[in-house]
């Protein structure tokens, strides 16, 4: 009988779901040991919690055993495992022969998805509370992961004598022995690295019927391997990701296996007249004897066939080129374009190689059709051209899961806030999530920008800075086998628009020349780009970028200076780092008494905030926001604040960029807003929290970046009108009026007859006044966009200072500038409060709800209520409709004008009876009932 320690001491989650938002933070956790009958119907009901959860996370699950997965021969012949069984060999003292054979008792082991980290199995075990919530991942004992876990699953097959078996996969981290019934088939050694792929022939070892396949996976340590790691982002999590986080696929095919279907795409630019579609495909010969195959298929309308004579063994690729083929040269072809340019068409690729009329092996992917070039300019920086037309990079950084979970909705949902900010590019700084994010962006027109990670073992040779350890010959290796599987894995998606080689730092000459190689090999066609740093590589040459920062809070005037991370080149990674979320979500991740600690205590360490000392406190922001705005009353006072605060220097740091684009002299070319999101509840660097609401930071980049926009520039008072948009607008009218807080109106004034080409920006003669007679302190500045009707197009609304922040720019180090002196706006908090008339009404169909909101200023008092935050919520008013998506929010209003504004959600996600939430910086709260 097998040998087995008892299962790990078990903990009741506060939150199993963290895509679900936790409930009462007070809930105490239970500590359980051994395995009474509770434990068992806590697993179950977790298990069933999860299948019932819209969008719960792929990996999860609880106590159970993994369902085999059915693996048939010839069309469609891979097959995912479905799941795995997991446990600690700490725990399991048997010979890997025994663990790893057909019908190995598993009681006591944990479930895990397809593709899971260890921890993330336990966690939806159970096993551990919420760590999104509190300090509860400091419970999590570290040492449970300093030794290697075995993942076991099954397949099944009908018949072993037909055909022959595969096993193809990714994602292990950091590595793993492998077994199949019983036999070892690879070493930790062979299988080393999150990115490398790998195919094992196992024909020889698979049986008819049940056939095992398990993985003893070793623990990770980003300083020591080439997998993936956490730097500053959040809290790096106990496991260190370690795990098998993409699919273990089963593949069965005849004689002949297809391998590395793709095509390589020549655009006519700039006519897109026409195009030129390569086919690429290796066949290899996997029997004794010599065969003669037939490859066949469809790229998009060409039709594909040829007959090829292997050798026993023998492997080839074939090629299907425009000169033999001539209907792979497509005359008027359907172009991919980002979002807002274009539409995302996509073609498909179907192959399959038959050896005496009976299909041996098949493919399918999808591709499309678009050109990328980014070279250097003048003054040193990246600008890229899509189809030949430039494009300014306006993105974020994309970050994963903390624990590498995927869930598709979720994803989905955070691409869909993408378009909805006007953004068009996301950057990965490794962490390169499945293939499923990247056909998302290839739907969603989101340009991406993979790469490396910075200062752990992909820097170690190159960054003294970093923490990663120097590299052996087999790490080289290791390099060079995860360049080529990315490269070949992403090539064909259109989103994909360059490769970073580095971060922080650039490769030497032996490591770059290793990517490259393998770049090559793969038929990569984009740019290479050496570093995310402005630091050259030997071969590729400058980076065209720059990481300037800042990483910490400046005010909004510094986006305008073309210096330190100012508005010029093309800045990787850059923002005002602390974000504070709603009110709603910091309720659901932190204690009262961190509440209070938030906005009581600036130099306290937030451990939501970043493992890294420098960035571990609040102390910079909170200082700038008492200093600009007073002193906080109380936390709601602070959220509220912090809300203007985001708002502003958001929507600063993408206008600064957009402005500047059309520079003559240093023009700005990209900027990635550092972060998207950060992958757990966090205080700093994301645009969009969690558990997906929309804080002063998401709405304040939304307005930055409508498509046709007017908006001031800090830097020389002037009104701009920036137009997005693919076609020219003329015969606009700009209007600004300056008030004082109490509504007042002290100054105002129009241009006419403003005209913008497509994609252009247009300075006009509008500019505020150095001095305007009764404006002392702080004041509003009301800016419209109308056309030649009176029709507002764009309405942007600033709180501004007659005294200016000063920035001390001596002083500016790598993640901010100084301020010396700041802003007063202090006035804003005697502004009176507005009562709003407030009507909403919703509407059903198909599963998504409609609440569209009418605001208006019933001109009860002249002051305006500025910034008025609305929300869709439950019945008690306590919980909000998420994801949501409004056509504008945040929005401010005079006595006498009205905002529609519409919100659309999942009706899943909401009250049956939702009601309608507002509040803001001066509107009096209420929640009114939407019928």
């Amino acid at each position: 009988m097998p040998q087995q320690l008892g299962p790990v001491s078990l903990r009741r989650p506060d939150d199993p779901f963290p895509s679900v938002p936790a409930g009462d933070p007070s809930r105490r956790r239970a500590r359980v040991s051994g395995r009474p009958a509770v434990i068992a119907l806590l697993g179950l009901l977790v298990f069933l919690a999860l299948a019932l959860t819209p969008g719960g996370f792929t990996g999860q699950a609880a106590f159970g055993t993994a369902a085999a997965a059915v693996v048939p021969v010839g069309h469609d012949s891979g097959r995912a495992l479905a799941g795995f069984m997991i446990q600690s060999t700490a725990r399991v003292t048997d010979p890997a022969a025994e663990v790893s054979g057909p019908g190995y008792p598993t009681k006591g082991w944990y479930r895990a998805g397809p593709r899971s980290t260890v921890l993330a199995a336990l966690l939806a075990a159970g096993v551990h509370p919420d760590p999104f919530h509190s300090t509860n991942q400091k419970l999590i004992p570290a040492a449970d992961f300093t030794v290697p876990w075995w993942y076991r699953s099954d397949f099944t097959v009908d018949d072993s004598r037909v055909g022959r078996t595969y096993l193809d996969f990714s994602g292990v981290t950091s590595a793993a022995d492998v077994f199949v019934n019983g036999r070892q088939v690879s070493t930790a050694r062979e299988v080393a690295g999150t990115y490398t792929r790998h195919e094992l022939d196992v024909t020889a070892l698979v049986r008819p019927g049940t056939n095992t396949v398990a993985f003893r996976v070793q623990p990770n340590d980003p300083r020591k391997h080439l997998t993936v790691g956490w730097l500053d982002w959040l809290q790096p999590p106990p496991d260190r990701n370690m795990g098998i986080v993409r699919d273990v696929v089963v593949r069965r095919s005849g004689p002949v296996a297809l391998r590395d279907a793709h095509v390589v795409t020549d655009l006519d630019v700039p006519s897109l007249a026409s195009a030129d579609l390569t086919v690429k495909a290796r066949l290899r010969n996997d029997s004794p004897d010599t065969v003669t195959a037939t490859l066949s298929g469809t790229a998009g309308p060409a039709a594909l066939s040829r007959q090829v004579t292997l050798a026993p063994g023998e492997s080839r690729t074939v090629v299907y080129s425009p000169a033999d083929h001539p209907r792979l040269r497509l005359p008027s072809p359907r172009v991919w374009w980002p979002a807002g340019m274009g539409g995302q068409p996509l073609y498909d690729l179907d192959l399959a190689v038959s050896v005496d009329g009976v299909t041996s092996d098949t493919s399918h992917t999808t591709f499309g059709i678009r050109d990328v070039q980014a070279p250097v300019n003048a003054d040193g920086a990246r600008q890229y051209r899509i189809n030949g037309r430039p494009l300014l990079i306006k993105g974020a950084g994309w970050s994963p899961d903390e624990f590498l979970r995927w869930d598709a909705a979720y994803a989905e949902h955070r691409m869909r806030y993408v378009r909805d900010l006007g953004l068009n590019t996301l950057r990965l700084e490794g962490h390169l999530e499945p293939d499923e994010f990247f056909d998302l962006a290839d739907r969603y027109g989101i340009l991406t920008i993979a790469g490396w990670e910075c200062c752990n073992k992909w820097e170690g040779e190159v960054n003294p800075a970093g923490s990663g350890e120097k590299w052996t010959a087999a790490d080289h290796a290791v390099a060079r086998a995860s360049m080529a599987a990315e490269a070949a894995r992403l090539r064909d998606h259109p989103a994909v628009i360059s490769f970073l080689i580095g971060s922080d730092a650039a490769p030497n000459a032996q490591i770059e020349s290793g990517y490259l190689e393998a770049l090559r090999g793969a038929d990569w066609d984009l740019p290479v780009i050496p570093s995310a740093a402005g630091r050259p590589a030997p071969v590729t040459g400058a980076s065209g970028m720059r990481m300037t920062g800042p990483y910490d809070w400046v005010p909004p005037g510094y986006w305008y200076d073309k210096r330190e991370g100012g508005a010029t080149g093309f800045n990787s990674e850059t923002s005002a780092g602390p974000s504070i979320p709603t009110m709603d979500t910091l309720r659901r991740m932190l204690t009262p008494a961190e509440l209070e600690t938030l906005w009581k205590r600036p130099d306290a360490p937030q451990y939501h905030r970043s493992p890294s000392a420098t960035f571990s406190t609040l102390e910079l922001y909170n200082a700038a926001l008492a200093g600009r705005y007073g002193p906080p009353a109380d936390l709601g006072d602070y959220v509220r604040k912090a809300q203007l605060a985001q708002y502003e220097t958001v929507r600063a740091q993408f206008e600064a960029y957009t402005r500047n684009a059309k520079d003559t002299t240093a023009p700005a070319t990209g900027v990635i807003y550092w972060m998207l999101n950060s992958g757990w509840t966090s205080l700093h660097w994301q645009l969009i929290d969690r558990y997906l609401d929309q804080n002063g930071s998401y709405f304040g980049a939304k307005k930055a970046n409508e498509p046709l926009h007017v908006q001031y520039g800090y830097d020389n008072r002037a009104v701009s009108v920036v137009n997005d948009r693919p076609t020219a607008a003329s015969g606009l009218n700009a209007r600004v009026t300056l008030f004082t807080t109490d509504g007042t109106a002290r100054y105002d004034r129009t241009v006419t007859g403003v005209d913008v080409e497509a994609r252009g920006v247009t300075t006009t003669s509008l500019a505020l006044p150095a001095e305007v007679p009764g404006l002392d302190g702080t004041y509003l500045a009301r800016l419209l966009l109308t056309d030649a009707t009176g029709r507002e197009l764009s309405r942007n609304v600033y709180w501004l200072s007659t005294r200016d922040d000063v920035l001390d720019y001596a002083k500016a180090d790598w993640y901010h500038t100084p301020t010396t002196s700041y802003a007063d706006l202090t006035g804003l908090a005697s502004m009176p409060r507005v009562a709003l008339d407030v009507t909403a009404t919703t509407t059903t169909r198909s599963g998504t709800s409609t609440t569209t909101v009418t605001l208006r200023h019933p001109g009860t008092t002249a002051a305006p209520a500025l910034l008025t935050d609305v929300d869709v919520v439950s019945a008690d008013g306590r919980t909000p409709a998420l994801p949501v998506h409004w056509t504008d929010n945040h929005v401010s209003l005079w006595p006498g004008e009205s905002a529609t504004l519409v919100a659309s959600y999942r009706t899943a996600d909401a009250d049956r009876a939702p009601r309608v939430r507002v509040a803001g910086w001066n509107a009096r709260p209420v929640t009114v009932p939407s019928r």
